[in-house]
């Protein structure tokens, strides 16, 4: 874990009026904290600035940890979760063996990484203050994963930078999101540098079908 900034679950909880979300995967039971109440992390001078987006645990996100649940983890391989939120795509792939690294932008979402790093067992996962727009990364990485991070027209551009300079040779991306109309511009920019492969998985949520995609990007001219 980052350790200019290794937090205290005391602290924390002082801080945060927070509840906890359960989930289990492959025989594991996971908690994390959530925000009970988002009101306290709006800005309310402008509201849909910073707005926390992060401070729930989305449908893509479940499909996503699914995913690599049935990844085999290996020590070798370097994962990148991006946009992480709460945390929970990456610490369950911690908790089940593979080699995390966990970014955010948000400080709040920051906090709440580390919390629920400490919450399951997951002290070693390294967790970074991560900006799109100017991405500071030690080395590259064999697998770059996120969920509901194509959603702002101007983020697309950062974000093929972004795979380009931390995406290992023989890497590659794994993205799940909602279709949405920033979708259709994203790909088409990704389809300049990298193969695309996608599938379909469809959700309930409140009742109601959520369809999910899962896109697996390899840059062009890999083989493997």
């Amino acid at each position: 874990m980052n350790t200019n900034h290794e937090p205290d679950l005391a602290n924390f909880l002082a801080r945060y009026e927070t509840k906890t979300h359960k989930m289990s995967i492959n025989g594991k039971e996971l908690t994390f904290f959530v925000p009970r109440d988002i009101t306290d992390l709006i800005d309310m001078e402008n509201p849909m600035r910073n707005f926390p987006l992060w401070a729930k645990v989305w449908e893509a996100a479940i499909v996503l940890l699914d995913h690599m649940a049935r990844l085999k983890p290996s020590p070798e391989r370097r994962v990148l979760e991006i946009g992480a939120g709460l945390g929970t795509v990456g610490i369950t792939a911690a908790s089940l063996g593979h080699r995390v690294t966990i970014t955010e932008y948000n400080p709040d979402a920051l906090e709440f990484i580390r919390a629920n790093c400490l919450a399951n067992g997951c002290k070693d996962v390294e967790v970074l203050y991560l900006d799109w727009n100017n991405p500071i990364l030690d080395g590259k990485f064999d697998l770059i994963i996120g969920s509901e991070v194509v959603y702002r027209e101007q983020d697309i551009d950062n974000l093929k930078k972004l795979f380009d300079q931390a995406l290992a040779p023989n890497g590659q991306v794994v993205l799940a999101e909602q279709l949405r109309s920033t979708g259709m511009s994203f790909w088409q920019k990704m389809a300049l540098s990298y193969s695309i492969k996608a599938r379909r998985v469809k959700l309930r949520s409140d009742d109601t079908p959520v369809q999910i995609s899962i896109f697996e990007l390899k840059p062009l001219g890999n083989k493997s």
